[in-house]
């Protein structure tokens, strides 16, 4: 792929480490490092469902990474920031031998 496809910046951030408990017993996590990389976007559609009585619009996407052995350990856990809106990642795939990640992630429509 052509390092020209590679044009947005995306942020993904892995999910928290548990750092102790607090009094209640509850886990206080340290928040991930973000990781900052240049990504190939494609969206892929927009869709409605209804939840909870409303029309609730998405939209979903592909983003392209190089392979990193970072990058190699995101999951669907890891959040994903792109051009100010949050997404949830919902697949994540090696494509080729350690050429690149797919990640699939979908936002709310606002």
């Amino acid at each position: 792929m052509s390092a020209a496809l590679y044009s947005r910046l995306i942020t993904l951030t892995p999910p928290g480490t548990e750092a102790g408990r607090d009094a209640f017993n509850a886990p206080i996590l340290t928040p991930g490092t973000p990781v900052q990389t240049l990504a190939d976007f494609r969206a892929v559609s927009d869709g409605e469902k209804m939840q909870s009585g409303e029309v609730m619009a998405t939209m979903a996407a592909r983003f392209r990474v190089r392979w990193s052995p970072t990058l190699a350990a995101v999951t669907p856990r890891w959040a994903l920031a792109f051009e100010g809106r949050g997404y949830d990642i919902s697949g994540v795939k090696e494509l080729g031998h350690r050429d690149q990640i797919e990640i699939t992630a979908s936002a709310r429509a606002e």
